[in-house]
């Protein structure tokens, strides 16, 4: 895999049952193992199986996710918009509100480490459902809130519960789409996350600006309760060793015959060995793999980026106008769609020329671009801060910010899901976990970063670390030899 490779440790290996004879039940193929257990799995065409339905299901399921995905990155950046208003009703600092953010944003770092494993043993669906309800419940009480204390609760719990819009979307693609078919879907999902986390303040001023902070949350509130109501009626269960469970225990039911057993039950561990399994790998991967470290760092600096920006100063404009330079923002990110799928028939040719088989480097051809993209926004942004030039100046510059973003986001994940198999999972917790922790820390400081350094070196110091990053990608591509060909 590129300059490093994977490792397979015997402590992650899969159980091994031996298959010695087969007969088939319903819609379930039923192998007896060598301890006498009727193993049911999914036949060749079976329909119930995820990765056997048709695109038009998978399409919708992809894109109830993204909107999902969608919302709750659009709740994230939307308190932003009305700190300013909420601080000073409250009668506290603009550090107290800005709390608010950091355990948002920290919540999405940690809690997926608990949620994937979670989805393994209960399922997917019951984790999205009962976590995206919850997370929009949480909006009520955020709306009525009278103290500082009660919307850092509240925002904490919102969080928790939010992660699970986002954080387990990549493995359910993964339950759906084969490798090849799933650059788009994966370029889709980083296009809804960027978008959702950058598109808030364009109308969240407005809002704030004519009835107030409170409605931000109360609009939040009927908008995730609408699309609430429509993953309950739509989104099916994606995770296959799911379905064959609860299949097996449909046949048990029906025979009398405790024999029939899916795989995962066969393999099944404790709840708490799967947490502890699934926290311990993901450190295991951060510490011994150099790839998932260093793309992590990359891809977190780059998110935090956007967090940054959320918190300096407006100008002089108005709430509402303040919000209008983030077109170039949702520009940009449009940019980046378009971009992946350029990506995508980079991809399918890579595979073309190396016998089908495209290695994870292939995901990054793009993101060199990107990388090199990211400071030269940052010291275009930073340098054009002077009264004398004209406000749209350093605005322009957001879009080719968010377009690097976007391309170093979407490459990471796609990157990580195709070079870790098994370990996938494993491995974007890790960066999951990084990316948040930073982006919950900068607001805490970046308005007296620019206040203290000004404009121009503030935002030069960022550059500056973006530019060591540039080589990251070009030093995984170089070896690869197909690289525009």
């Amino acid at each position: 895999m590129g300059l490093f490779s994977k490792k397979q440790d015997n402590a992650f290996a899969d159980v091994d049952h031996r298959e010695h004879s087969t007969t088939t039940s319903a819609n379930s193929t039923a192998k007896i193992t060598g301890g006498d257990v009727i193993l049911v799995e999914f036949e060749p065409n079976d329909p119930e199986n995820p990765m056997n339905w048709s695109d038009k299901r998978k399409w919708m399921t992809t894109w109830l996710l993204c909107f999902m995905c969608l919302f709750i990155g659009l709740s994230t950046a939307s308190y932003s918009a009305g700190v300013g208003k909420m601080v000073a009703e409250l009668g506290v600092s603009r550090e107290a509100g800005q709390v608010g953010m950091f355990v948002f944003n920290a919540s999405f770092a940690v809690v997926p480490m608990f949620l994937g494993p979670l989805s393994e043993f209960l399922g997917r669906n019951p984790i999205y459902l009962g976590c995206y309800i919850m997370f929009t419940v949480w909006f009520i009480p955020l709306a009525l809130a009278k103290n500082i204390a009660t919307i850092i609760i509240c925002r904490l719990l919102s969080g928790c519960f939010g992660a699970a819009g986002t954080t387990i979307i990549p493995g359910t693609l993964a339950d759906i789409w084969t490798t090849e078919r799933r650059g788009l879907p994966i370029a889709m999902f980083s296009f809804v996350a960027v978008l959702g986390t950058v598109a808030a303040p364009l109308y969240c001023g407005f809002i704030d600006q004519n009835i107030g902070w409170r409605w931000i949350e109360w609009i939040q509130l009927i908008t995730n309760g609408a699309m609430c109501l429509l993953e309950v009626l739509l989104l099916r269960e994606t995770r296959g060793s799911s379905i064959l469970s609860k299949r097996a225990a449909k046949l048990r039911k029906e025979t009398g015959d405790p024999r029939y057993k899916s795989k995962s039950e066969l393999e099944a561990t404790s709840l708490k060995e799967l947490l502890h399994k699934s926290t311990t790998r993901a450190a295991i991967l951060m510490v011994t793999e150099p790839v998932v470290f260093f793309f992590s760092l990359w891809l977190a600096f780059a998110w935090a980026m956007v967090f940054l920006f959320f918190t300096v100063n407006n100008h002089g404009f108005s709430e509402g106008v303040a919000g209008l330079p983030y077109i170039a923002c949702i520009i940009g990110t449009f940019f980046g769609l378009a971009s992946c799928f350029h990506q995508a028939k980079l991809y399918e040719n890579a595979q073309k020329k190396n016998n089908g088989i495209a290695v994870p480097e292939a995901r990054l051809y793009w993101s060199c671009f990107g990388a090199v993209a990211l400071p030269i926004s940052l010291f275009w942004f930073s340098w054009t801060q002077f009264s004398s030039v004209h406000w749209i100046v350093p605005a322009i510059a957001l879009c080719p910010l968010v377009w690097s973003i976007y391309m170093i986001f979407d490459a990471v994940q796609n990157y990580l899901a195709d070079g870790y198999g098994e370990f996938a999972s494993s491995a974007i917790s890790a960066q999951g976990f990084i990316r948040n922790m930073l982006a919950a820390s900068f607001p805490l400081y970046s308005q007296q970063m620019f206040v203290n350094l000004g404009y121009q070196w503030a935002g030069t110091l960022c550059a500056l670390i973006a530019t060591i990053m540039v080589p990251l990608p070009v030093s995984l591509l170089l070896p690869l030899r197909t690289c525009w060909r």
